[in-house]
């Protein structure tokens, strides 16, 4: 089975990083570590994940590109997996990545959904269509192929080498993961598990300069990648990939 190194940016999150590592702790497939990228706490967060046993980092450069980086170019495992420090993954998640990449050895990243907590349930569903689905549909139709989602992704730490040199980690204004999905090459397969969900914080759905600073975020890494290639151009990549790799498929 592949190894599991598991990373998450963090800043002055240490509660939600509480329940976050107590989840991890629960797992039924242990990782081989849990590394946790301090990004200027100014709280307890480091003294957290030191006493769960995770490996620390720190990463001055402010951003959680930066600290995300950070944290993936550290990891020793095959497998990379991602959570946000308010991320409360399923007792099975680590398990059911880990069987996903040993059964597709041609999968670069995976990826799922979050089901948010600390809200009403009728929230919580409205948001499920409205954030969560809109989110892989529209940065999907932009990338060119499914989005990696920040709070609930897994990918080889070899296509991390190859494309990180691509990675805008010093723009703290980027949103890491739509940053990520757009440097992936063609050739690297992306996939969408909907049953592969884990909790998500509520605080994601909050408006005023919170919901105004994550479109700026959006608008900003659109821009910089369709200077470069636009979305018609991306797709016609995707489905020329597609196309080869059903060729290449052995027949049944």
């Amino acid at each position: 089975m592949p190894s599991l190194s598991v990373v998450i940016p963090c800043k002055d999150d240490a509660g939600p990083l509480t329940r976050c590592l107590e989840a991890l702790a629960a797992q039924t497939t242990a990782p081989l570590e849990v590394i946790v990228v301090d990004n200027n706490s100014t709280d307890d967060s480091a003294e957290v994940a030191v006493r769960f046993g995770a490996r620390v980092l720190t990463e001055p450069v402010p951003g959680i590109a930066a600290a995300a980086s950070t944290g993936y170019d550290a990891a020793l495992g095959s497998i990379i997996v991602r959570c946000d420090a308010d991320t409360i993954p399923p007792a099975d998640w680590l398990q059911r990545i880990a069987d996903r990449f040993d059964a597709e050895p041609d999968l670069a990243v995976l990826t799922g959904p979050g089901v948010f907590y600390g809200t009403t349930p009728l929230r919580a569903r409205i948001a499920a269509v409205a954030y969560m689905q809109g989110y892989f549909l529209s940065m999907g139709l932009a990338i060119g192929h499914w989005p990696p989602f920040g709070s609930n992704c897994a990918f080889r730490r070899t296509d991390w080498e190859s494309v990180r040199s691509r990675i805008h980690r010093d723009d703290a204004e980027v949103h890491d993961d739509v940053d990520f999905g757009f440097a992936l090459y063609p050739t690297q397969r992306t996939a969408y598990d909907r049953s592969l969900k884990v909790g998500i914080s509520a605080r994601a759905l909050e408006g005023g300069r919170k919901a105004r600073l994550r479109f700026t975020r959006a608008v900003h890494t659109l821009a910089l990648h369709w200077r470069q290639a636009p979305p018609w151009e991306r797709w016609s990549w995707t489905l020329h990939e597609n196309r080869e790799r059903r060729r290449r498929a052995p027949s049944s």
